[in-house]
């Protein structure tokens, strides 16, 4: 990943409103969430959430999918991966021990269930 690439990234979230966004987004996932459903969530216009929409699209930290009528938004984690890695590549001079408690403190809330195994 490009430094470029992570500031458009940081930038994008550098707001409430998008931030906001984002974190709603993660919410919903896998489903997703129509752009009027965001705005109501949020109480902000429609106009000026297209807008926040366009700029968190342009940083590659959302996606989005014409449904019928609506467009639905998703939260890219593989982008947010990219940026959060790019953050820490050269952690701690390579130093586990240092980094062990930020990579701890970053396991998901709720971890992929192991699949069953056919036996």
């Amino acid at each position: 990943m490009e430094s470029d690439q992570t500031i458009l990234a940081l930038a994008a979230l550098a707001q409430n409103t998008r931030l906001d966004v984002f974190r709603l987004l993660t919410k919903s996932e896998p489903e997703g969430m129509a752009a009027g459903d965001i705005a109501r969530e949020l109480a902000v216009p429609h106009n000026t959430m297209s807008s926040h929409l366009s700029i968190l699209t342009r940083a590659s930290l959302v996606s989005s999918q014409r449904r019928s009528r609506s467009i639905v938004y998703r939260a890219n984690f593989t982008h947010l991966q990219q940026v959060v890695l790019f953050l820490i590549e050269d952690c701690c001079g390579s130093r586990p021990e240092v980094c062990a408690p930020l990579i701890a403190s970053l396991t998901p809330c709720c971890p992929p269930k192991e699949k069953a195994r056919v036996r």
